[in-house]
Formats: structure tokens, sequence, C-alpha cells
């Protein structure tokens, strides 16, 4: 009787601790999904149409649009010339913005002033810890040195239009932005012409070295040259998930226009490996809309992509 009593001890305990296993795991995946966001959210920011027509008064290129989606977000357009109020509840329903290229002014526009505004409240977020990422390309990146410097730090440059490898800094191998991707990738970006340059404004290597604010902010990646003026081309905020290109990265996979936009398979690479960054990135953030009929109205599925590749630079846009 002692054997068996010991027996059915033993069995007992032993079905205790396998249901305390099994239950530990069966939590788990619970536990890894509370600290990431599967359904991310990201603004992208509208900018003024050069030549406005009865309702396509701002745009974003539909590039833009799709680099988002390709790694697992939805979009949601940032329009020009809201209130203060409505971008505040914007911001507070989505999980980072990207500022995108083109040919606003970054001192006195629609684009420059919601960029504004977005950007001093990522800043104040952050330092709360509600992380909220931000992104600029090409006059995204001319508009965060702007925001972050108080001034315009822009020197002109012979880069409209052309591809070139990165020269990567010191700094990269410490940074987020470029942790992940796969070593024979990033020799192929600094040996080979797989960014995509259409600026001819640029941040002087010579102007960030004398620029205290900008020094203190951001972090250098890498620098590019026309054969004349060194200037930076990628930069990563030191304290904030704040980060900058100079050049295209939606450009490779998704616009042809250009003869000089590459679409070599390390090019294509390097678009969806920046976009998994950024989006990984606002996976981190947990703001979201108060209903899911705000969140649908907001989305960008209620507009629809114009063709524009005949007469523009963009396969398609998005008009507003």
């Amino acid at each position: 009787m002692a054997t068996l009593g010991r027996a059915a001890v033993c069995f007992t305990f032993r079905n205790m601790f396998l249901l305390c296993i099994c239950l530990s795991f069966s939590f788990l995946p619970f536990t890894l999904s509370a600290q990431r966001n599967d359904r991310p959210i990201i603004g992208v920011l509208a900018q003024e149409v050069f030549q406005p027509k009865p309702n396509q008064t701002s745009y974003i290129a539909a590039s833009y649009v799709k680099f988002l989606e390709a790694a697992g977000a939805r979009v949601v357009p940032v329009m020009i010339d809201q209130t203060p109020e409505e971008y505040k509840s914007l911001f507070n329903s989505i999980n980072g913005i990207l500022y995108p290229g083109g040919g606003v002014s970054i001192i006195s526009s629609g684009y420059e002033r919601a960029a504004k505004i977005f950007y001093e409240l990522a800043i104040e977020a952050n330092k709360r810890g509600d992380y909220f990422p931000v992104w600029g390309t090409c006059l995204g990146f001319e508009q965060l040195t702007y925001l972050t410097s108080g001034k315009v730090t822009l020197s002109h440059t012979n880069t409209s239009g052309v591809a070139l490898p990165l020269n990567f800094t010191n700094e990269t191998k410490d940074s987020r932005m470029f942790k992940g991707f796969p070593a024979e990738l990033m020799k192929d970006l600094a040996s080979e012409p797989l960014t995509e340059n259409s600026h001819q404004w640029s941040l002087a290597t010579l102007t960030y070295n004398t620029s205290e604010e900008l020094q203190k902010f951001y972090k250098v990646l890498s620098t590019n040259t026309d054969g004349q003026t060194e200037f930076v081309s990628t930069v990563e905020a030191y304290d904030y998930p704040i980060y900058g290109t100079q050049w295209h990265p939606e450009k490779n996979a998704f616009e042809w226009t250009k003869p000089y936009i590459p679409h070599s398979p390390s090019a294509v690479k390097t678009t969806f490996y920046m976009a998994e960054f950024f989006v990984n990135e606002a996976r981190k953030n947990f703001h979201r809309f108060e209903s899911e009929e705000g969140e649908s109205k907001a989305l960008i599925y209620n507009y629809s992509p114009v063709y524009t590749g005949h007469n523009s630079s963009f396969q398609q846009i998005y008009f507003f």
C-alpha cells in the first residue's frame, strides 16, 4: 500500500508539473505579442500639388504606400492644413510617420507645418517612454535637418537623378537601422550604385561637422559625394527612433519611369530591408484608433491611385 501511495503521489506530481509547463507555453505567444503590435498603421505626409486642380490640391506618391504595405503595415494619409487638435488625435491613433520626398518648402508649406507638429509630438512622446518612430526620405530628410537645427543647413549638389553606392561610416556597425541587413547586401550597398538620388540640396558633411545641434542629435551612418561636395546620406538619431535617408529606398522596387533607378536583386532587397526595419520600429508603438469605424475611414484604402507614369516621375499618385 505504501508503494502504491508513493506511486500515486509521484504520478500526481508529474501531472501537475506537466500541466504547469503546458500552461506556461500556452501563455507564451500572448506574452510575446503583448510586446509587439502586429497591426501597425503608419501615417504618410501629403504635400501641395505644384499645379493644383479641383480635388487635386495635395498628393502622396503610391510608391511610399507600397513600400510600407510590403513590410506588413497599413497606411493613413496625413493631410496638410489640418488643425493641431486633428493632428494630435491622429498622432495618438497611428504607430509612426513617414515624411516623403517631394518639392515643397521645408520652411513655409503645409507639409512643413504638419511635419513640425508631428516631430514635436514624437519627441515629447518618446521622452515619456511612448515609442513613436519618424522617417524622412529625401525632402523628408531635409525637413528633419531643419526641424532639429532650427535653420536651413543645406548646400546645392549635383545629385538630381543618379544612383550611388553608400560610403558607410564607423557608426554603421552599431546602428539600429542596418543591424538586421545581411552581410552580402551591406557589401553590395557599399560597392554598387543601389541608392537612387533625386535631390538638388544636401547636408554637406562639413556643415554637419560644424552644427552642434545636428551632431548631438544624429549619428551619421553613410555619406556620398557628387564629385565636389561630400554630403550626409543616411542618419539615425542617438536618443530617438528618428531616421533619414537622402536617397530613395522605395523607388528600387516600385518606380519605373527613370533609367537611373536601380532594379537589380540587391537594389530591390534594399527596398524591402529598409521597409521591414521601419515597420518593425512601428510595431513597438501601441497607439490605436478609438473605433474600428474611425480606423476604416482614415485608411488610404478609401482612395484610388491614379496612373501618372506617362507624365510624371511617379508611376502612381494618390490625389486629395
